[in-house]
């Protein structure tokens, strides 16, 4: 049975961890609101731009850019995206897992995979697990610039133009509410072979300057932009799942805390006691 001094030092170790998570919570819910910020600018840009693409980038304009062009799949890239560091409850499992069923179900229909990795969390999951990857990025969950996401873009543009692989999907969480977040997966490339929501709507369009020049200039642009919204996605989800994760931990110590409190309470009330007992005892001995 736990001594008093045992119970005593397990209480103070569980408020000082409650203290962290709760400072965590405090700092999380900070980064949580200036990412939001960022992400909720960016949405409207993300769907305009998605808009204008799906109203150009019509079956019969697939040899005016790389990008446009659908090939026949034979390798695929699957791009996943996780945080760089843990603490953020199911948020990387959550993504890893449905990484792990859409290659095992790529593979079971006979394609070649092609991996790469956003976050340390995705590329030291892989290659725990001996899976070569293609190309791994770290270090940018917490400090997620333009020109950063502007290299990947380019290195993922260039490999589809290469023919090093046909299709390219990223998976990701996708912020819904501070309780929600959705693993999606987003084919980024090809950019042609799009379903069109309006089909009777589509037009031929006049373009000023060349088309060939608007292509070339909105296409890679549409990419870095796709690929930027998805990363502040993730961002603001890891985020919203680490406060989440640490406002439940800190209820946890309380609870323990509590329960910790009480037997501590019931062990001291049983020792006092017993030395009342045994001062009894030693009376009623000298009585006698």
């Amino acid at each position: 049975m736990a001594t008093l001094r045992d119970i005593k030092r397990r209480i103070n170790s569980i408020k000082s961890t409650s203290k962290i998570t709760r400072a965590m919570k405090m700092v999380s819910a900070a980064k949580l609101r200036r990412a939001q910020d960022r992400m909720f600018a960016l949405r409207p840009y993300s769907d305009k731009m998605r808009e204008v693409l799906l109203s150009l980038a019509q079956p019969g304009e697939q040899d005016m850019h790389p990008l446009l062009k659908v090939r026949p799949r034979k390798t695929v890239e699957i791009l996943v995206l996780t945080s760089d560091k843990g603490l953020c409850g199911a948020f990387n499992t959550n993504v890893l897992k449905a990484a792990e069923l859409m290659i095992t179900d790529l593979k079971n229909e006979g394609f070649e995979i092609s991996i790469s990795t956003i976050g340390r969390k995705a590329r030291d999951y892989f290659k725990r697990r001996n899976v070569p990857l293609r190309e791994a990025w770290t270090g940018l969950s917490g400090n997620i610039s333009y020109s950063a996401v502007q290299e990947i873009a380019s290195d993922l543009m260039n490999k589809y133009i290469d023919e090093t692989f046909d299709e390219l999907y990223l998976i990701y969480n996708e912020f819904r509410s501070v309780a929600v977040q959705n693993v999606t997966r987003l084919r980024l490339l090809p950019i042609g072979g799009m379903e069109h929501e309006e089909e009777s709507e589509m037009k031929d369009f006049l373009f000023e300057p060349a088309e060939e020049e608007i292509f070339s200039r909105l296409l890679p642009k549409s990419v870095e932009i796709q690929l930027y919204r998805t990363m502040l996605e993730s961002r603001v989800s890891e985020e919203a799942a680490r406060m989440t994760a640490m406002e439940n931990a800190t209820k946890s110590a309380e609870d323990m805390i509590d329960k910790l409190t009480l037997e501590y309470n019931k062990a001291r009330q049983a020792t006092i006691t017993k030395e009342l007992m045994d001062i009894v005892g030693g009376a009623e001995a000298i009585k006698d």
